[in-house]
């Protein structure tokens, strides 16, 4: 099964790294302007210092704070885990988004981090 790294371009990869230490989340090798996030087996998040980021990218790096490129979404086992990862999101400096939303079989909520990447915690709910 291919495994899926998602990159992201960060202000500073230490301190990203922290945030999502802070999250709960284990990290994978770290150079001095990249290090690997890992979300599960097969999922990684790659925080890269926005000049290298800028070498792999063909065109210019957008904002994240002013323009929304993805919403990176973590699906979670039940509301209480989404919650969870929620209070250590703002905890750790994250901005809340919108509204949680709880209809239509589903639990979400989401946050931006720390360089202004739109994230959301969902957890489908059985009826």
């Amino acid at each position: 099964m291919p495994v899926m790294f998602v990159n992201i371009p960060v202000k500073d990869v230490n301190r990203s790294k922290q945030f999502f230490t802070d999250l709960g989340f284990d990290h994978f090798g770290a150079t001095e302007d990249m290090a690997s996030v890992i979300i599960s087996d097969t999922t990684q998040v790659m925080l890269i210092a926005e000049p290298t980021f800028a070498t792999f990218a063909e065109k210019q790096v957008g904002d994240p704070r002013e323009s929304t490129q993805a919403i990176l979404v973590l699906g979670l086992e039940n509301p209480q885990e989404v919650d969870a990862l929620l209070d250590k999101a703002l905890a750790a400096g994250a901005a809340p988004v919108g509204e949680p939303t709880n209809a239509d079989g589903r639990y979400l909520r989401g946050f931006r981090d720390l360089d202004g990447h739109h994230w959301a915690a969902l957890c489908l709910i059985q009826p």
